[in-house]
């Protein structure tokens, strides 16, 4: 029997027709004080972070469906960088020159299924990971990016603004995730980090379509298809 030949995640590059191949995608949780003091945690606490699989990734304007076994899932807009470098225990003051670009993302959550992870304990993979949980908009290459630590940050639905911060009121900056994430695994090149969300999260359902802000990046326009059906209901 043949082995199967299995595509390669990637992200699309700004004005290119190349495409940055994806090794991992790192998340960050609660890494704007509002956003923690919504969730109802303290503002500063060390970061922790989860993962979602790399073929999660979906390019802008592509239609996505409501997954399956939820009904409350919310989008979180965040920053995005990609590594063109990797190494363990790397230096806050060398974090920089790891960075190939950076771009638009939004974390989609079935905040539900999340609820009921955290009462029992349990693992965020099925509230996070899931198919589609990814949207992220075209690469920026680094040179090309403004900054990654001022710019407001936005989401709206239908064109009602949901959410609104600035890359300043991260709690851990992007230097400073990458670091303690170096002492976590090792990384390397084709590594996605996304670096959390603002406050304002909330439900979204098909037919709605999200747009999401950062100053000085390519905006994510993320449609909302129809949900998946769940096996065994027709529905």
């Amino acid at each position: 029997m043949m082995l199967p030949s299995l595509p390669q995640a990637t992200i699309a590059v700004a004005a290119s027709h190349e495409r940055f191949p994806i090794r991992r995608i790192y998340c960050v949780g609660r890494n704007y004080g509002a956003h923690a003091e919504e969730m109802g945690h303290d503002r500063r606490e060390p970061p922790f972070f989860f993962m979602k699989p790399a073929d999660a990734v979906v390019d802008s304007a592509v239609t996505g469906p409501v997954p399956p076994a939820t009904n409350d899932m919310h989008p979180e807009v965040e920053l995005v960088v990609a590594l063109a470098a990797g190494g363990r225990n790397v230096a806050v003051a060398d974090a920089h020159a790891l960075l190939w670009g950076a771009a638009v993302g939004v974390d989609l959550t079935r905040r539900d299924l999340q609820a009921e992870a955290k009462a029992k304990a349990r693992p965020w993979d099925m509230a996070k990971g899931f198919d589609n949980s990814a949207p992220i908009g075209p690469l920026t290459p680094i040179a090309g990016v403004p900054s990654l630590e001022h710019g407001a940050i936005t989401l709206s639905v239908d064109g009602e603004e949901r959410q609104r911060g600035d890359l300043s009121h991260m709690i851990w900056s992007v230097a400073e995730t990458i670091a303690h994430l170096s002492t976590l695994v090792a990384l390397a090149p084709g590594d996605i980090i996304m670096t959390g969300t603002p406050s304002g999260v909330g439900s979204v359902r098909p037919g709605q379509t999200m747009l999401a802000r950062i100053d000085g990046l390519e905006d994510l326009t993320v449609p909302v298809g129809s949900p998946v059906p769940t096996p065994g209901t027709g529905v």
